[in-house]
């Protein structure tokens, strides 16, 4: 069905794997229409309640596969509106956590791609670089927009300006990803964690995700109206009463999505 990326789920977390391993994963044209695709279908799929993007072999993402745009003129702000952006904004409205599960090298779009992820899950042999500058561009796909509010500015520029390549541990050490694994059990351990998440209450992680978001550019005041419409939205689902029943009951929930 899919060219250049995989697909699979399983007990409720969908997998999506990049899949261009001769290449790193570097994003092409139908590597993004695919992308969308299946983002969009996993939006709406009520089975799918957690999603894990990783890519094959040595690398998760290089970022642009060049040799699409060094064939003559290229408007570079017409092909982030129609490829990039796209893509970003379908990760941020996706109302279920999406899983970064960065095997190898994350470079460029593809460390702005692991960003715009909920959650940062890495192999110890995992590394992040800002390499933009080094062909003279500006961060893009996100970047400058979750870097600075993942790491802080202060980072941020030097990552950025730079071009400095960061290990999977410096990637911790400042806070830049949750969790780094040993390379030799990733795989699993990243299925592991996406499946506790996939037993959590769905509808609540999406008020969750959508309301830490809202709130890094709402006031005090504004949040705090946001939240009391999250809970009221919350308290009435089928999960929730779950979660209190199974407390008085003094056993482990078993929440449904709903």
């Amino acid at each position: 069905m899919y060219e250049t990326i995989l697909y699979e789920s399983v007990e409720g977390v969908a997998k999506i794997t990049l899949n261009r391993p001769d290449k790193f994963n570097a994003f092409t044209e139908r590597m993004h229409k695919e992308m969308l695709d299946v983002l969009k279908k996993v939006r709406k799929d009520p089975i799918v309640r957690c999603v894990v993007i990783t890519g094959a072999g040595k690398a998760f993402n290089a970022g642009q596969d060049l040799a699409e745009v060094t064939e003559g003129d290229v408007d570079f702000g017409e092909f982030l509106r129609k490829r990039y952006n796209p893509l970003i904004m379908q990760l941020r409205q996706t109302p279920k956590p999406i899983i970064a599960a960065v095997n190898g090298v994350a470079a460029g779009a593809g460390m702005s791609l692991a960003l715009a992820c909920d959650l940062r899950l890495v192999s110890e042999k995992a590394s992040f670089s800002n390499v933009f500058i080094n062909i003279g561009l500006v961060p893009d796909s996100g970047g400058c927009y979750f870097l600075p509010r993942i790491v802080g500015i202060g980072k941020s520029l030097e990552l950025a300006l730079t071009g400095e390549k960061i290990s999977a541990d410096e990637a911790y050490r400042i806070g830049l990803v949750n969790k780094v694994f040993p390379a030799v059990n990733f795989e699993t351990e990243v299925m592991e964690y996406a499946s506790r998440l996939a037993a959590l209450p769905t509808t609540g992680m999406g008020l969750i995700k959508r309301a830490m978001y809202q709130g890094l550019t709402m006031s005090l005041e504004e949040t705090l109206e946001y939240e009391a419409i999250s809970q009221e939205i919350a308290g009435n689902t089928a999960d929730h009463k779950e979660g209190v029943q199974a407390f008085f009951e003094k056993r482990t929930p078993v929440f449904t999505g709903k």
